[in-house]
């Protein structure tokens, strides 16, 4: 069954240290690991040496600021969250080795000091259980921002087995873990090369029409608090981009009284800070305030189209009294370089087997997580007896 102990009594916490986002990527030389630019769907890492996102750089300056740095087996841990699901999310660094990474604010560092009794991967995918986090929820603080202390999360008891099993666990779930983080590349390549046909085909054009001419706009509006779920009861609510994944959002709401619909395959575009993220609908949806729906009759042109306007849309964040936003109104009559329909058509042709394939790898994607999550706590508590599964046959399955 393996040993019971406090997180403090294996890991130690380190504070993040906050700087401006108008003083990040800078000439600096020190990478300032900022969680909000690394976190992306369900990943799980950081790779220092190969981000999903470019990290940011600060100066001597600023990092003199700080003194807690991060590195290799490090876990960055969020302790301040606007919704309670994305309170106490985890992600381990991988790489850095002997190289110091300023810590970013928000968070917190779980540092693991005795890797004999704890493995990091293996902390870190305890992190994402459910058992876990609802041991975290009776620590947590507030109302409207959600907040835990790491002297709580110090107190919370795990049982841990033995550190041969904890690598078996690891290596396990890391093995789906891989061919998700393949699929997700794959992809990534495929959307680039669609980004770049789209700019062959129309990026010498000149604004000459808006987007109402090509699309049909929807805005969102949120149904009555009291009809969302997490039972799967009713149609799938996107409140905003706090849903959005790499390409398509994360089912989490659910509502009995939906008002606004977005149609699979519509684009989704945030609507206030920041305006202009961007997923697609994966089946038919209620979409709250926070977001619109673009619809047209060629999806993967008004995709590329829509991905394109990343500087256009942009100028709208900072405009309304706090944050961005952008309304139904300018956003229906947001310039744009319309070309004839033959050439939308033949885009067409070409992109929309390219979307069609990343929809099918996310189909495949989406049933390995429902594997790993449907895995994960059966490992984590032993149910699984993890000495009697084939390593190599679970990689070459999964190769």
């Amino acid at each position: 069954m393996g040993s019971n102990y406090l997180i403090g009594e294996f890991c130690s916490f380190v504070k993040g240290a906050s700087v401006p986002r108008d003083r990040m990527f800078g000439n600096g030389s020190w990478k300032y690991l900022h969680y909000g630019d690394l976190y992306k769907g369900h990943e799980l890492y950081i790779d220092i040496e190969k981000p999903t996102k470019p990290i940011p750089f600060i100066s001597d300056e600023e990092r003199i600021k700080s003194n807690q740095f991060v590195s290799d087996g490090d876990i960055v841990y969020v302790l301040t969250s606007e919704t309670i699901d994305d309170l106490g999310k985890a992600l381990m660094i991988k790489g850095g080795e002997g190289e110091e990474i300023v810590a970013g604010t928000e968070t917190t560092v779980m540092c693991i000091e005795n890797r004999d009794i704890a493995n990091p991967a293996y902390i870190n995918y305890m992190l994402q259980t459910e058992l876990f986090k609802r041991k975290l929820r009776q620590y947590v603080t507030g109302m409207k921002v959600f907040r835990v202390h790491p002297r709580d999360i110090a107190k919370i008891e795990v049982n841990l087995p033995d550190i041969v099993t904890q690598n078996k666990v690891v290596r396990i779930l890391d093995a789906i873990y891989e061919k998700c983080s393949n699929i997700n590349r794959l992809n990534d390549y495929l959307a680039q090369m669609a980004d770049a046909m789209f700019v062959d085909a129309f990026g010498g054009l000149e604004d000459n029409a808006v987007l109402s001419d090509i699309a049909e706009i929807t805005m969102g509006q949120s149904p009555a608090g009291t009809s969302y779920n997490e039972d799967g009861n009713g149609t799938v609510f996107y409140q905003g981009r706090g849903e959005f994944g790499w390409r398509y959002p994360t089912q989490r709401l659910f509502t009995t009284e939906p008002k606004r619909i977005a149609k699979s395959g519509d684009v989704l575009m945030s609507v206030r800070a920041p305006v202009g993220d961007l997923n697609v609908a994966y089946e038919d949806c209620c979409i709250g305030r926070g977001l619109a729906a673009i619809s047209c009759d060629y999806p993967s042109y008004c995709l590329y189209l829509m991905r394109s306007l990343g500087r256009k849309l942009d100028s709208y964040n900072g405009e309304g009294t706090v944050f961005g936003s952008i309304n139904g109104k300018a956003l229906k009559g947001l310039e744009i370089a319309l070309p004839e329909i033959d050439d939308i058509i033949s885009f067409e042709g070409k992109v929309a087997p390219i979307d069609a394939q990343i929809r099918c790898n996310e189909a495949e994607n989406r049933s390995l997580m429902q594997l790993r999550d449907a895995l994960l706590p059966k490992l984590m508590s032993g149910e699984i007896d993890v000495s009697k599964v084939d390593l190599t046959q679970l990689n070459n399955h999964l190769a």
